[in-house]
């Protein structure tokens, strides 16, 4: 069994879901391509972002989710915790709803997402932040 880990950190983003699937892969690329079989665990080391799958062509998915996060969690409740603003409680519940850790099959060392999937880091936040993920791969690598 071998194992492989990496921290990345992706640039400064505002409000929103981003598609970062390639930024993961080419954070690991040199490293997966080595794997036959495995897994590849994606962890966000925040407490008001998120990691999830969905649609990876359409940008109107990412907008809608975003959307609609903001109806489950919106800014205008009345928090106890708003030490950070208003949109600091609103994020701690969107992450908690939708979670920082993604496990992802590795197959001929590539990550076995299905074709219309992709890799989403959403930022809950209002103003830019710097989110950073420990990918962490173990599996069996190739003979070669």
């Amino acid at each position: 069994m071998a194992w492989h880990q990496v921290t990345h950190t992706f640039p400064s983003r505002s409000k929103g879901s981003y598609l970062v699937t390639h930024e993961v892969e080419r954070a690991v690329e040199s490293e997966l391509k080595k794997f036959k079989i495995g897994m590849c665990n994606i962890f966000l080391q925040h407490t008001s972002a998120s990691l999830c799958l969905n649609e990876n062509v359409c940008r109107e998915v990412r907008e809608d989710l975003t959307m609609a996060l903001d109806h489950i969690a919106p800014e205008t409740l009345r928090y106890k915790h708003t030490d950070e603003g208003p949109d600091d409680m609103p994020g701690h519940v969107k992450s908690a709803i939708m979670g920082v850790s993604l496990d992802i099959p590795i197959r001929d060392g590539k990550l076995a997402l299905g074709t219309w999937q992709g890799i989403y880091l959403s930022e809950h936040r209002t103003y830019q932040h710097r989110r950073t993920v420990v990918i962490t791969l173990q599996g069996e690598k190739s003979g070669k």
